[in-house]
């Protein structure tokens, strides 16, 4: 049987590390914290990110990267995507030339503007699969049915994944436009950080629709332009997506606009818990990707400048509203 090796012990990597050892795979569960890694292996349960919720026997927990990846066929990255580098940069030397890395963290990297399997494919020198698509941990851990998308440049990789990590509660559909699958997963939180912002103005379902609407044309217009297939936003990993996390409150991303709308600072929100929402940093590259590439993205514009400059909900909501008009 294949070892794997799961890095990150969030609620999404916990989540995927658990699916595969209920598969019967030899996990190994790598967290940067040790006192988790401790408790995990000691109890069988995270209590910090999935509590009270016992994972399967065959699931591992390590502190250490090299018991982690050593002897791992599979690489699962769950690190968000601003630690990614530095995590793999200390991994890349335990890879042998058989390692498949997946990735399944969803941003922008500050600075480089690289998506995360981007990072992975330069530091190990070798292609990377994306695993996406509307999936809360918490409801996935509790079997609910859920279908998401595999995508691999080689179709016979993509294949091999998809079984991988197919279940009968947890369905994978292929995909060969790598570039498409992950930008969707990284800019539906921005979109999602919008829609908890209107919500928590108590602007209604109506300017709800509408952002999920402009935002997946934003989406779109970027993906173009940076040369990938513009049907994948309709998907599972672009529209699928960002519904999933305009919408559901378990939505990190949500709930830190919601709190936006609300009037909560962002230093307080961010510091109340340990869940990373990855749309808060992603938010400026995403706004940079926009300039870099010449498409208008009025949406993550605004998104920005409330995140990363301080500006007022109620003064974006204004100059949204306010723009010329155009034609859809």
């Amino acid at each position: 049987m294949n070892y794997i090796a799961v890095l990150g012990a969030g609620s999404w990597g916990t989540t995927l590390a658990n699916l595969l050892a209920e598969k019967g795979y030899d996990v190994s569960l790598w967290s940067y914290e040790k006192e988790l890694a401790h408790e995990i292996s000691r109890t069988g349960i995270n209590s910090v990110y999935l509590p009270g919720i016992p994972l399967s026997n065959n699931l591992e927990a390590t502190a250490d990267i090299e018991v982690a990846v050593k002897k791992a066929r599979y690489i699962l990255n769950a690190v968000p995507t601003q630690f990614t580098r530095a995590v793999f940069q200390n991994v890349v030397q335990y890879l042998n030339e058989k390692t498949q890395i997946i990735s399944a963290s969803k941003g922008i990297e500050h600075g480089t503007l690289m998506t995360v399997s981007s990072i992975l494919e330069e530091l190990a020198g070798r292609q990377v699969a994306v695993l996406s698509g509307p999936s809360f941990a918490e409801e996935v851990i509790k079997k609910l049915p859920t279908a998401v998308t595999i995508a691999a440049e080689n179709y016979e990789t993509a294949l091999l994944l998809q079984d991988v990590f197919n279940t009968d509660y947890f369905r994978v559909y292929t995909n060969t436009d790598v570039l498409g699958v992950e930008l969707g997963g990284a800019l539906k939180n921005v979109m999602a950080i919008a829609s908890g912002i209107s919500d928590g103005l108590g602007l209604g379902a109506s300017t709800r629709a509408a952002l999920i609407t402009r935002g997946l044309a934003e989406m779109t217009r970027l993906g173009g332009a940076m040369g990938v297939n513009e049907t994948t936003f309709v998907g599972l990993s672009g529209l699928g997506d960002l519904v999933l996390t305009c919408t559901g409150t378990l939505s990190r991303n949500y709930t830190v606009g919601f709190k936006l709308g609300r009037g909560e600072k962002l230093e307080k929100i961010l510091s109340s818990t340990k869940m990373v929402a990855e749309g808060v940093a992603t938010s400026k590259s995403a706004f940079e990707l926009s300039l870099k590439h010449k498409v208008e993205m009025p949406l993550t514009e605004q998104i920005n400048k409330v995140v990363n400059e301080g500006k007022n909900p109620h003064d974006a909501v204004e100059d949204l509203m306010t723009r010329s008009l155009k034609a859809e």
